[in-house]
């Protein structure tokens, strides 16, 4: 296939997956035939399946947009670039495995427009918003945002860390790996081959004056000892979790080796959330989020749980009752 056409066959491929608002394309090579997918609103629709003779140049193709050896097809390889789109300014993240019938490869596309979301974008009821805005006003202390991968747990932080940017405050992050770029924010991303792990940066994060730190995600004691220290000692630490709820979180970080009272003096509120699809004419369109806030270690009286706030979203007509049953219960 010559290089102009299969430059042209993958340039159609993005573009479509910008229209319809897709995070991810994915090149599932089959026996006969080259599998596409887009993921569309967090699930996965086919597109037309491309020729088998065309799989090896739009795989090479994909791997040359993002400086992958072409030559190396037996270990999975990683790479990135950014491209434009019309108006839209997109980073692509490419993630290639060797498969049974060739190489399989992911795009992630993201828009850096999505970075800039502001808190009231998010989808918080009026009383989830008020509550989160007390916390963050908070000058120390560890806030936790879980959920499954993604329920779009790094966008509400990237949103509340561009809340927080001032001339007055040092604001570093460490993320694995850096989704976007946030002006004026120092964000470092871990390099494991390095030594630099999120609990080794974390550390010397520490040693750089910070006000606010960003820790993409607590995986081990490690990083949690560091996170809890730093909480307590005058900063105030933003982190992820996998985890169902909100009241989850503080079981986890004690199952992981972190004493009780030691969770209970750093931890000042946990965020649980997920992605919702939006109702509109025919069918759904968009997503929006869906929250549960905890202010300290336990639920406090009055506070709205994934499912009471999921019941708000019906009312309202955002959403249905088999996406709240669907996204609630069949993820968690």
């Amino acid at each position: 296939m010559e290089a102009k056409n299969v430059s042209s066959l993958l340039d159609g491929i993005i573009k479509k997956a910008c229209e319809l608002e897709a995070s991810d394309i994915h090149f599932e090579p089959r026996e006969e035939y080259l599998r596409v997918r887009y993921r569309v609103d967090g699930l996965l629709q086919d597109e037309v399946p491309i020729h088998k003779s065309k799989q090896a140049a739009l795989l090479s193709r994909t791997k040359v947009l993002v400086n992958l050896d072409i030559a190396e097809s037996r270990l999975p390889q990683d790479g990135r670039t950014n491209i434009k789109i019309g108006k839209a300014s997109l980073d692509l993240r490419v993630s290639t495995i060797p498969t049974l019938h060739g190489e399989k490869a992911v795009i992630r596309l993201l828009n850096r427009s999505h970075a800039h979301l502001g808190l009231e974008e998010l989808g918080m009821e009026k009383e989830e918003l008020a509550l989160y805005k007390k916390l963050i006003a908070k000058r120390n202390g560890l806030i936790l945002v879980t959920g499954p991968t993604g329920s779009g747990k790094t966008t509400t932080l990237y949103a509340t860390l561009s809340v927080l940017n001032s001339r007055e405050a040092n604001i570093t992050t460490i993320e694995d790996p850096v989704e976007y770029q946030l002006p004026g924010i120092n964000q470092v991303q871990i390099n494991p081959k390095a030594g630099l792990t999120f609990a080794r940066g974390l550390r010397s994060i520490l040693r750089q004056d910070p006000d606010i730190i960003m820790v993409g995600e607590i995986r081990d004691l490690e990083t949690a000892k560091v996170a809890v220290q730093a909480a307590m000692t005058g900063h105030l630490v933003f982190s992820t979790l996998h985890t169902n709820d909100a009241p989850s979180a503080v079981i986890r970080l004690v199952d992981m080796g972190i004493e009780r009272y030691l969770v209970e003096d750093a931890v000042v509120g946990v965020v649980a959330q997920r992605l919702i699809r939006k109702i509109s004419p025919s069918g759904y369109k968009g997503r929006t989020g869906l929250y549960e806030i905890m202010l300290g270690t336990s639920p406090q009286t009055g506070m709205k749980t994934l499912a009471q706030n999921g019941s708000l979203k019906i009312k309202s007509r955002i959403t249905s009752r088999e996406e709240i049953a669907r996204v609630i219960y069949l993820e968690s």
